[in-house]
């Protein structure tokens, strides 16, 4: 348990997609603005990267891998190269659920996405996931731990961006620095405190 523990804590602080990694920095900048939506975002990337790393592991593990169809007198087989393909088929059909749901449940969020939501299919952070699931040879528990940790880790890492950017709202920002200028910088100096985290795990 406690090792399923450290790798939750790792994907979401020292892997963090945004801010160590610099992936899915489209969807981190555009929805940062306002904190309900940075929160919902949040939940979104929880949900959809919860879901789609253990499926793909699933899939990949018993479909695709070398080997995976022995069972059929076929062990040489490998269709590992269609990955990328059942992924991205995988993540465009929990996003489809996801924003059927939100669209019945929740109206305000799912408007405050705007057409931010459909491109969660092709986020390279949420793809990203499980293609690292690959590479890394993770296991089934190990798949789930690491997406709800991915996903948890963008999920703090927009809401602390977007609850700086609405208090800078107030501020008086050179002209240069208003908008999206500002928030590269703050997504610089973020990045800066979250590289701390991989400094105590290398420490370690």
């Amino acid at each position: 348990m406690s090792d399923l523990w450290q790798l939750f804590l790792l994907s979401a602080f020292v892997d963090n997609m945004p801010l160590t990694l610099f992936l899915g920095l489209c969807t981190f900048l555009a929805l940062s603005k306002k904190l309900e939506a940075a929160i919902g975002l949040g939940v979104a990337m929880i949900g959809v990267m919860g879901l789609t790393v253990p499926l793909n592991h699933l899939i990949y593990t018993a479909l695709l891998a070398p080997g995976a169809w022995s069972w059929a007198g076929l062990p040489d087989l490998d269709m590992s190269y269609l990955a990328l393909i059942a992924f991205i088929g995988v993540i465009a059909a929990v996003v489809q659920v996801l924003e059927m749901l939100l669209d019945r449940y929740a109206p305000a969020i799912h408007a405050a996405f705007g057409v931010f939501l459909p491109l969660l299919t092709v986020q390279c952070a949420i793809l990203a996931g499980s293609l690292f699931m690959v590479e890394r040879h993770y296991s089934l528990a190990q798949s789930a731990v690491f997406g709800l940790g991915s996903g948890t880790g963008f999920a703090v890492a927009v809401a602390m961006l977007a609850a700086i950017r609405t208090r800078l709202a107030y501020a008086d920002l050179p002209a240069g620095l208003r908008g999206l200028g500002m928030a590269f910088v703050l997504t610089g100096l973020m990045s800066l405190g979250f590289s701390a985290f991989a400094q105590m795990a290398a420490a370690q």
